[in-house]
C-alpha cells in the first residue's frame, strides 16, 4: 500500500475539494491517460488495485505511471466508543483528487489495449473517469 514515510502532523482536517485541478491535468509521461471527472478521495487500496489491473491487462508490456499519491490520513474512532475524548487514530491514507487530474498514464501498448486496461481500472476507483490521449 502507498503511504508517506514521514509526515509533519499525524492527523489532518477534512478540507474541501471544490475547484478544478490545473496541475497534473495533462498527459506528460506516457501516451494514454485516465482522467478524473469528479472530485473525491481515492484510497491507497483503490490506487494499488487499479494499478494491478492495468498491469495484468497489459501483460506487463506497458510502462505505467501513477500520478497521484495518498498523503492525507483518515482517522477513525473505535467501534462502540462514546462521543468526545478527541479525534480518532489514523486508519488509512487517501489522495485528494479534483476534476481534470490525470490518475494513471501508459505507454508501450496499442490504443485498444490501453483503453481496455483503463476501463477495467476505472471500475476499481470511487470517482468517474475518462480515457484521454496525449496532445501533440
Amino acid at each position: 500500500m502507498l503511504m508517506p514515510k514521514k509526515v509533519k502532523f499525524r492527523k489532518m482536517q477534512k478540507g474541501n475539494m471544490n475547484g478544478k485541478a490545473y496541475r497534473g491535468s495533462k498527459v506528460s509521461f506516457g501516451e494514454f491517460g485516465l482522467k478524473a471527472l469528479e472530485p473525491g478521495w481515492v484510497s491507497s487500496r483503490q490506487i494499488e488495485s487499479a494499478r494491478i489491473t492495468i498491469n495484468r491487462h497489459a501483460k506487463r508490456g506497458a510502462k505505467v505511471w501513477i500520478r497521484i499519491f495518498p498523503d492525507k490520513p483518515l482517522t477513525k474512532k473505535p467501534a462502540e466508543t462514546r462521543m468526545g475524548k478527541g479525534k480518532g487514530s489514523p486508519e488509512s491514507w487517501v489522495a485528494v483528487v479534483k476534476p481534470g487530474r490525470i490518475l494513471y498514464e501508459m505507454a508501450g501498448v496499442s490504443e485498444e489495449v490501453a483503453k481496455e486496461a483503463m476501463r477495467l481500472a476505472s471500475y476499481k476507483l470511487s470517482i468517474g473517469t475518462k480515457f484521454v490521449k496525449r496532445m501533440r
